[in-house]
């Protein structure tokens, strides 16, 4: 496309008459659609888990605290069929003790963050704080008698370092000691630094006492899963020496709770994990890969003897990574879920036989507990949000809808409409894709356009309800979200085409997709835009630097500098998505990086970035907006307080990425290049 030479600084002062006129148009949407105030109105439910008499379903219910501008939850308990639906406690991630008279779940406490309580589900409701710790735990499992409580946390380990210092003068105030870190991963997004230390597996008993710690070593140790004889637990690790600089790699282990006596179950050069064993006991039940220097791999359903021997893929056919793994009563095969398309599916595998999909439609099923053929999940579509649902494998195209927990808010308001697209893009390939329509849409007149870009970049946009995207199109916009090759859900190659190439042919995936909508003859080429937060900001500074296309556009918590960004960012992996270090051969981390094309932009280009960010961190942000601002394009950086990665976690800042990302396009309601 050839580029226009006008001045950037001719071109600012030439829009000034324009954005006034766009902000004098700005106008609230009817009253009949979804408002950004409705939001602060807004539920969500998860986690639903049946009693083991299959009468009752315990959910965790959050919604938003508008006063202090934070999500909180609670759980909830009702009838198997919906009904009596009712506060139960505060806390979340409730597991049933084996014979149903308890439960377990995670709540604030002493002396500090989650500890483990257990509630009596009679009618006293008793409850008692079973851990007291310094370190949070997770991965909370009854044991098969119900008399412990098996978890996983953190043990500290503090670096000696013999060190020769006089002693502080008499009431000295010395500056705090500095922070030793010797570990390759040293802090963690949403988290920070990270304490020097190993993720061990404790058992507790369920009435209360010292934890006991069954695991050791400097390793991390997950996803314990007791035995049906309940005398060992399944965890998945890496216990190799210097295993933090492995990459993709971890075996199955069985520990003996009595003893800690550890044995090792596979033995794959690759990562295998999620271990679930069989009622009987016979089989163990995981997930895994051959090792490999692919970016994205699906992983593939196993199945090995409960000894380690025998070890077989039973999806070698299908293509996607199985999750979510539950065995039959009979132990004779496995349901699992599995992402496809842009939703999500319910399979089942036979240990002899074939695979079946049970489930179809346009959803995003979540399954999170079974018993006695009975399944409870969450559910939701384009145009329903999430809500329990319960379904019979016998009948599993028949799903009960449990819940309607925004349903009054909802009542009387016109809902966008989302049609899903095929389009062709470079080499031939076949890209999805979905158009976002506003309520009372009429093909015959034109709108602006909003593309919207996903993260990862290995992941998937899907068929869920969007609150952000019926915010938007209640304002009048057309959206596009796309899944461009490197997306998962369409197998690993489509994943892993992308490797040493990003940003690459998924850009010109993401342009044919706006081509193809624009085919429809209902949008306005003048007041098209373009978003995307993490890998969607890497791509959006990528667009700009290589089309005029848009009127405007936000790179949000972007990488707009690959040299300086992969040891930066919180983990060494991405140094892998590359073919050689940068200090071998930076050429390809500078030809993939969006700054090295900044000089051609000439799009109005806004910047939203978390200031707390350690995934994508500031100085990426920073990095791009100083280079805007040298060469004059019109540009702004939104550092949003209290945010980690993104810039929507906390409630009130939700709010504010949309409404800043809509007054930034308003601002410009004509393409540069018109």
């Amino acid at each position: 496309m050839p580029r226009l030479r006008w001045s950037r600084l001719a071109l600012a002062i030439a829009f000034v008459p324009t954005l006034l006129a766009a902000q004098q148009r700005r106008q609230a949407p009817p009253a009949d659609r979804l408002t950004i105030a409705d939001y602060l109105a807004w539920e969500d439910v998860s986690n639903p888990q049946l009693s083991p008499d299959g009468r009752q379903i315990i959910y965790t219910r959050s919604w938003i605290d508008g006063v202090n501008d934070r999500r909180k939850s609670a759980l909830w308990i009702m009838d198997a069929d919906g009904a009596r639906q009712r506060f139960l406690v505060e806390g979340s991630g409730a597991v049933w003790s084996p014979d149903g008279t308890r439960i377990a779940y995670l709540a604030d406490g002493e002396p500090s963050g989650s500890q483990i309580y257990v509630r009596w589900m009679d009618a006293e409701g008793a409850t008692s704080q079973v851990t007291r710790l310094t370190e949070s735990p997770s991965g909370v499992q009854w044991s098969p008698d119900g008399q412990s409580l098996s978890f996983h946390a953190l043990v500290p380990k503090r670096e000696q370092w013999a060190l020769d210092l006089p002693p502080a003068p008499r009431g000295a105030r010395w500056t705090e000691p500095p922070r030793v870190v010797t570990s390759v991963q040293y802090r963690r997004d949403r988290q920070g630094f990270i304490p020097e230390g190993s993720t061990q597996l404790f058992v507790v008993s369920a009435n209360g006492g010292a934890p006991r710690q069954v695991t050791s070593g400097d390793w991390n140790h997950t996803n314990g899963v007791w035995t049906p004889d309940g005398k060992s637990l399944l965890f998945s690790g890496n216990r190799v020496p210097d295993a933090e600089y492995s990459w993709r790699q971890s075996d199955i282990y069985k520990v003996d709770v009595a003893s800690g006596t550890i044995t090792q179950l596979t033995r794959r050069n690759g990562p295998d994990g999620n271990p679930v064993p069989s009622p009987d006991g016979r089989y163990i039940a995981y997930t895994g890969y051959d090792s490999t220097d692919a970016t994205w791999q699906d992983a593939a359903l196993y199945v090995m003897n409960a000894d380690g021997s025998g070890a077989r893929a039973l999806t070698a056919d299908l293509d996607r990574s199985p999750a979510e793994l539950m065995w039959d009563a009979q132990s004779r095969g496995i349901y699992f879920q599995a992402d496809d398309r842009g939703t999500r599916q319910l399979h089942y595998v036979p240990l002899t036989g074939a695979r079946r999909q049970l489930t179809q439609g346009a959803h995003m099923l979540n399954i999170t507990d079974f018993r006695g053929g009975v399944m409870v999940g969450t559910r939701t579509t384009s145009a329903e949000p999430n809500n329990i649902v319960k379904l019979n494998v016998t009948t599993p195209q028949t799903v009960a809808t449990l819940t309607q927990v925004n349903a009054q808010l909802l009542a009387g308001k016109k809902l966008a409409t989302t049609e899903e697209i095929w389009y062709t893009s470079t080499d031939g390939l076949r890209i999805q894709g979905w158009i976002v329509k506003p309520p009372d849409f009429d093909p015959t007149k034109k709108y602006p356009l909003m593309l919207e870009i996903h993260g990862g970049p290995h992941a998937m946009y899907n068929v869920g309800f969007s609150f952000a995207r019926q915010d938007h199109a209640a304002h009048g916009y057309v959206m596009l979200y796309t899944n461009p090759r490197g997306s998962t859900g369409y197998g690993s190659a489509f994943g892993n085409a992308i490797k040493n190439a990003y940003p690459g042919k998924d850009y010109d995936d993401l342009m044919a997709g706006v081509d193809s909508v624009i085919g429809r003859g209902y949008i306005d080429t003048r007041r098209m835009y373009v978003f995307g937060c993490s890998g969607g900001g890497v791509l959006t500074s990528w667009i700009v630097g290589h089309t005029d296309r848009f009127a405007a556009a936000s790179a949000n918590c972007p990488v707009t500098n690959w040299f300086s960004f992969v040891g930066t960012t919180d983990g060494a992996s991405w140094y892998r998505n590359f073919e050689k270090f940068p200090w071998e051969d930076p050429s390809e981390h500078l030809r993939r990086s969006p700054i090295m094309y900044v000089g051609n932009v000439k799009t109005p280009t806004m910047l939203m970035t978390g200031v707390n960010d350690l995934r994508t961190p500031m100085g990426q942000t920073e990095e791009y907006y100083e280079a805007l601002k040298v060469l004059r394009v019109p540009t702004a950086m939104i550092r949003f307080n209290n945010e980690w990665h993104g810039t929507s976690s906390t409630p009130s800042n939700f709010l504010r990425t949309q409404a800043y990302l809509r007054s930034w396009f308003e601002r410009w309601p004509e393409s540069p290049r018109m």
